[in-house]
């Protein structure tokens, strides 16, 4: 274990001998550190917080601070952060709610770029992409392999599907549908160009997906008609594919409402 003199540490702090812990970083209460993680210079891990094996967290990175709702009044609630998890310089990370299921969470190896900020009762899937500046409200959901670029906003309780791409500078008001890619256009309209090909090819997704995405993408963003029916022929057309029945589900289950 490597723990500068520096450092201020609360005696029911759990810290692996594996750690590494830099000058004047402050471990709360109850806060667990795993194997081979190195906490930076500078950095607050406030209370209640576990920290996965490798993650890293850099200097003035403020990671388990109580959550910013009116309604909160001192419950004891937590932070979960997973495995080989990049927390970068000044990035905000809240704990959950009461009211959210007492639990924040972000999956492994994540990266957290610099100023980003995560709210209260976020889940957050693994290998998701946060840029500089991104923030995600309370009860946000972002699935698996995501990226939402820098200066973007996701309203409290919206969803960014799986494999996502969010342009930079969007501010998503309602859901973001899975492997698809786009962009906020002016202060209102939000453009959904389609697949996200260049993510899906980097992780190997056939072509004859990465065809149903296509097709199915054509089908229920690319006409008027009412969304129950085009959802109905697409699961017709494309439901013997799973990425494409994931697409069409996730506009089924929304609560917000989908982009189209």
């Amino acid at each position: 274990m490597s723990i500068h003199p520096t450092a201020i540490i609360d005696s029911s702090a759990e810290i692996d001998s594996s750690a590494s812990i830099g000058p004047y970083a402050l471990i709360g209460p109850r806060v667990v550190i795993g194997p081979d993680v190195e906490i930076k210079g500078h950095a607050c891990i406030d209370k209640d917080t576990a920290i996965g094996r490798g993650s890293r967290v850099w200097p003035f990175a403020s990671v388990g601070a109580d959550p910013q709702d009116l309604k909160y009044q001192g419950e004891r609630t937590r932070l979960v952060i997973g495995e080989g998890v990049t927390i970068r310089e000044s990035a905000t990370i809240h704990r959950g709610t009461e009211g959210g299921g007492g639990l924040t969470e972000i999956g492994d190896g994540c990266l957290i770029m610099a100023t980003v900020h995560v709210a209260h009762d976020c889940r957050v899937g693994a290998g998701v992409i946060l840029s500089s500046y991104a923030v995600l409200a309370g009860h946000v959901e972002v699935g698996p392999g995501a990226i939402i670029g820098g200066l973007s906003a996701v309203h409290q309780f919206g969803r960014v599907g799986a494999y996502a791409f969010v342009g930079g500078g969007s501010g998503l008001s309602k859901d973001w549908p899975p492997y698809m890619a786009g962009a906020s256009i002016g202060a209102r309209e939000v453009l959904l160009a389609g697949p996200n090909v260049v993510g899906l090819k980097r992780r190997e997704v056939s072509q004859d997906i990465v065809q149903a995405l296509k097709g199915v993408f054509t089908l229920v963003c690319r006409n008027h008609r009412p969304l129950a029916e085009v959802l109905a022929e697409a699961e017709a057309q494309y439901g013997q594919v799973a990425e494409a029945r994931e697409f069409i589900e996730f506009y089924r289950s929304s609560q917000r409402g989908v982009y189209r």
